[in-house]
């Protein structure tokens, strides 16, 4: 077929790709799915920033001198027990913050008697551990004071991290898990909506009017082209927000880390996106009805499903003979591999070596896919068999 005279191929690509792109973002199922995602994006930040917010704060009243406040200060940060402390004047002051709901506890310790705590109702172990080591703490100073022994050299501990990067790793790896788990969901909503539009062509007889002024590769280029940056813009929006909203609410600790693992993902969506779209579409292309639709592209999501389970089983064993076979294998490398980096487990040459077999997968997907799309779009009597559209498209 010859291409209409003054228009080139590459126009004819842009020209479905646009008509895509205006389709579908007229599509009630893309805006409301567009909107579900961010609304579960949202919602998984505000819950994240009220757990975050809700950490105990333990308030005490102090009665008692300087030196007792700054020896339960120092107890209540050794232990990692966030206090905040009110000095009081006296017992009485002190049983009054406590029935006004001013403080949760009142250390009482003046004159000669025995140190008291006061509380409404019980102490829970983690404060008693506080007020117990700060009341030895000052006993001990006082009596070494007592003996004449000051200025005592003790050794400061130091503390040897094992695996220093563990936190950041972590991290990094639940990050991986959610970009891989919004970039499955939109891998199967994309390839829907190609293989959607491919099986709505041929039914209305649409593709025969296409094909009259263009070539089915040109078709099939533009519908992927088009759909293909509607997901990017979809999967860009997903990461601003998500990665917006972690770091101004500081849900965080790593953010270079956390926008790095962002945009592997994002560079993993393109490659699995061209490799699954071009299968969703030349599946679509052999039947020629919407009921036969889920037959033919079921195999594909059955590997998207098994995909999606190996890359989450990776983010406990990255390194695992499973989860390394797997990152190199073309279709699961998409949503395994993002999991592994983030864990920290892959050399550059791993990376480099799964993303070029993901290219001549994808090729080689498009160019054989390609030819039986060609075959096959135009044979809209029942569904289809590979060899049927491989030989007419040789004929």
């Amino acid at each position: 077929m010859s291409e209409p005279r003054g228009i080139s191929s590459a126009s004819m690509v842009r020209l479905v790709a646009a008509r895509e792109v205006l389709a579908r973002v007229r599509d009630k199922n893309f805006i409301i799915s567009s909107v579900v995602i961010v609304l579960v994006l949202v919602g998984v930040l505000g819950l994240q920033v009220a757990l975050s917010s809700g950490s105990d704060v333990t308030r005490i009243g102090i009665v008692g001198d300087a030196a007792l406040r700054t020896a339960v200060d120092t107890q209540g940060e050794a232990l990692g027990v966030d206090l905040e402390i009110t000095e009081l004047d006296d017992d009485a002051a002190g049983r009054a913050a406590i029935e006004d709901g001013d403080v949760d506890c009142v250390l009482v310790a003046t004159g000669s008697g025995e140190p008291e705590l006061l509380v409404e109702q019980s102490a829970g172990a983690e404060m008693q551990a506080v007020v117990q080591g700060a009341v030895a703490q000052l006993s001990v100073s006082e009596q070494l004071q007592a003996a004449g022994l000051t200025g005592l050299d003790v050794p400061e501990v130091g503390v040897t991290a094992l695996e220093p990067d563990a936190d950041a790793d972590g991290q990094r790896v639940i990050v991986a898990i959610i970009g891989v788990g919004v970039l499955y969901s939109l891998l199967i909503l994309f390839g829907q909506f190609v293989a959607q539009g491919v099986v709505e062509e041929k039914a209305s007889r649409v593709v025969e009017l296409l094909l009259a002024t263009m070539k089915p590769w040109q078709l099939l280029a533009g519908k992927i082209l088009g759909l293909g940056l509607l997901g990017l813009a979809q999967m860009l929006l997903i990461v601003v927000v998500g990665v917006g909203g972690a770091l101004a609410f500081d849900l965080v600790d790593i953010p270079g880390e956390m926008v790095s693992t962002a945009v592997s993902v994002v560079v993993w969506f393109v490659l699995g996106y061209g490799f699954y779209a071009a299968i969703f579409a030349v599946a679509a292309s052999l039947v020629s009805r919407q009921e036969d639709l889920n037959t033919v592209i079921m195999p594909t999501t059955l590997v998207l499903i098994g995909g999606l389970v190996v890359g989450i089983q990776a983010a406990a064993d990255p390194g695992g003979a499973l989860a390394r076979v797997t990152s190199y294998v073309p279709g699961l490398s998409p949503l395994v591999m993002p999991v592994r980096q983030a864990a920290g487990e892959v050399a550059a040459w791993e990376i480099a070596l799964a993303v070029v077999l993901m290219l001549l997968a994808v090729a080689l997907i498009v160019r054989l896919g390609g030819r039986i799309y060609a075959g096959a779009l135009l044979r809209t009597s029942g569904r289809t068999k590979l060899r049927e559209a491989l030989n007419a498209e040789r004929g």
